[in-house]
């Protein structure tokens, strides 16, 4: 008889502090995962670099504010506007977007990326596989 042990979850060190400024990014090769670490008002994120809509490298797209719809008394559109409190990746791919924050698409919410433990210790940053 043989057992299946579910494999052990590991703290890694990917870097210093400094790697991941804020509103940036680290993309950083974790054995065969790639992970692209955000840093956004102070906190960290960690989502592995596949996107969720067809597997481009969506940690290495551009940042951005969310775009909000900005409408009139009777919800009419009456322009657009950069919400600087929802940084957005955009998938280099096909431009599919996702929250810093969450993960999620804001269209979307099934289509989600794949995130993981991060923390910060001593000047050092930690991705938990």
């Amino acid at each position: 008889m043989s057992t299946v042990h579910p494999r052990a979850h590991l703290r890694q060190a990917i870097g210093a502090s400094d790697l991941v400024p804020e509103g940036g990014r680290f993309v950083v090769d974790i054995g065969e995962t790639t992970v692209g670490v955000f840093r956004f008002k102070g906190t960290l994120y960690a989502y592995e670099n596949v996107c969720a809509h067809s597997g481009g490298p969506v940690c290495q797209g551009r940042l951005v504010p969310r775009v909000r719809e900005l409408l009139d008394d009777v919800q009419r559109t009456v322009g657009a506007a950069f919400d600087e409190d929802d940084l957005h990746i955009v998938c280099p791919w096909h431009g599919a977007e996702y929250s810093v924050t969450t993960g999620a698409h804001p269209g979307q919410p099934l289509f989600t990326l794949r995130g993981f433990p991060v923390d910060e210790e001593g000047g050092t940053v930690y991705v938990t596989l």
